[in-house]
């Protein structure tokens, strides 16, 4: 009962703030490490840089899979809480970690046998395939690793204990970002240091994650409460689709990038293509910090009839978010050619990426309303809508963008791509956030 009232009756503002300090907190220090790697490898080569820049797009599939499995279960059982069914909840939540074992097992096997072929596929070139292979396969080992720690980070999230999840992201982020510099530099590892420092990590964050999740109120693993049938697996797909289409499309968008400025501009385009997706991820983590604040206040609400909260926190959720993204654009705008020079200080390089980040520097303030209608929509489960705003940036609009702007425009094309399809990714969320924002004008059921 105290954690229902603390949802459902603390002020919208001080509830968010007080669930998104954490998440903001783990995902900047996730955001840093996630860096970290394109940062040292950079002290190597540019191949060395442009490989870790490839084996994203791998890494993104597999982000997007463990976010199927977290998302999907989380925002279940973040609704069945709020509505009072705690067996279903538990339930879905040892389904939901069961599912992303097996998922992350097979990705494993299949991408070891199938590495060269994978390689390949993802674009790298006669000089970049030696550090793309020996940075991909280390990755894989650890899969099942990354997945399940997105899973139990994000169930923890969605039960209303942000703090457990910070610490498990932050005890893993310090582990890589401690461990790159030694292996990448001092043991002279090169991306293989920087590879194993990544899956030592993640390693670090599922066990701690784990065992904070058998703490205080959280619900406890047990193998009793698994139970993969069509309903849960038709839950889990519902409110983790949105994810997989956002993550498993950012791999794919990522992929075409690469592809197209290798063609137009070869290491270095990849490399400074790459090194602007990192820096953009790192401001966007602090946006999606903040969101993952909000989503457990709008899954619990939606559960429990108090629609009005919900609607109260997507107006806070954004206003706020486009405040401190024009801040970050302006950031961007002012040190464009400072920013990639720090990660790769090769003129061809600072070349394509201060321009690209210039672009997308410009377009960055229509997030704070891409990102808060894709997480409203997911968490209160529109899953048809949440996917169709997840898919516009990286691919309903991306896509074809990628495929006919450097054709047209050469690798100026490539800059711009990204930009565009925020642009009209925007114009698309407006009517869709509208279409429930409208209806949540009164609460369906009087609070507790």
């Amino acid at each position: 009962m105290d954690r229902y009232k603390m949802m459902t009756k603390t002020p919208i503002p001080r509830l968010i703030l007080t669930l998104s300090v954490p998440t903001i907190i783990s995902m900047l220090v996730t955001g840093i490490y996630n860096t970290a790697d394109t940062f040292f490898v950079g002290k190597i080569s540019t191949q060395a840089t442009a490989a870790v820049g490839l084996v994203f797009s791998v890494m993104a599939i597999i982000q997007a899979l463990g976010f199927f499995c977290g998302h999907g279960s989380g925002n279940f059982l973040g609704r069945r809480i709020g509505a009072g069914d705690m067996k279903e909840a538990e339930e879905m939540s040892a389904t939901g970690l069961t599912l992303d074992v097996l998922l992350g097992l097979v990705i494993t096997a299949l991408g070891l046998i199938f590495d060269e072929e994978i390689a390949h596929l993802i674009g790298a070139t006669p000089t970049t395939m030696e550090d793309t292979l020996h940075y991909m396969r280390i990755i894989l080992i650890g899969v099942p690793f990354m997945m399940s720690q997105f899973v139990v980070n994000n169930q923890l999230r969605f039960q209303g204990n942000a703090m457990y999840a910070m610490i498990g992201l932050m005890c893993g982020a310090i582990i890589n970002i401690f461990l790159d510099p030694i292996l990448i530099l001092g043991f002279g590892l090169g991306v293989r240091g920087a590879a194993i420092a990544t899956v030592a990590g993640q390693i670090t964050s599922f066990f701690v994650l784990i065992i904070g999740s058998q703490r205080g109120e959280n619900i406890r693993f047990h193998f009793r409460n698994i139970h993969i049938n069509a309903y849960y697996l038709r839950e889990i797909i519902n409110g983790g689709s949105p994810s997989l289409f956002r993550q498993g499309l950012a791999a794919v968008s990522t992929l075409l990038l690469n592809t197209s400025a290798g063609s137009l501009g070869g290491d270095a385009a990849i490399a400074g293509m790459s090194v602007v997706t990192r820096v953009m991820m790192l401001v966007a983590s602090v946006l999606i910090g903040f969101g993952q604040g909000y989503q457990p206040v709008c899954s619990f609400n939606y559960g429990a009839g108090l629609k009005s909260r919900v609607r109260e926190g997507y107006f806070f959720l954004a206003k706020y978010s486009i405040l401190f993204l024009v801040l970050g654009a302006a950031l961007c705008l002012g040190f464009s050619e400072n920013i990639i020079g720090w990660f790769r200080d090769d003129p061809d390089v600072i070349s394509v990426g201060k321009e690209a980040l210039k672009y997308q520097a410009l377009a960055l303030p229509l997030m704070g309303i891409i990102v808060p209608t894709n997480m409203m929509l997911q968490s209160i489960g529109k899953g048809l809508k949440a996917s169709i705003t997840a898919s516009a940036r990286n691919g309903i609009f991306f896509v074809p963008l990628i495929l006919i702007l450097p054709r047209a425009f050469g690798l100026w094309g490539v800059e711009i791509t990204q930009a565009l399809a925020d642009v009209f990714s925007v114009i698309l969320s407006v009517p869709l956030a509208y279409s429930e924002l409208k209806t949540m004008t009164k609460d369906a059921l009087p609070p507790l």
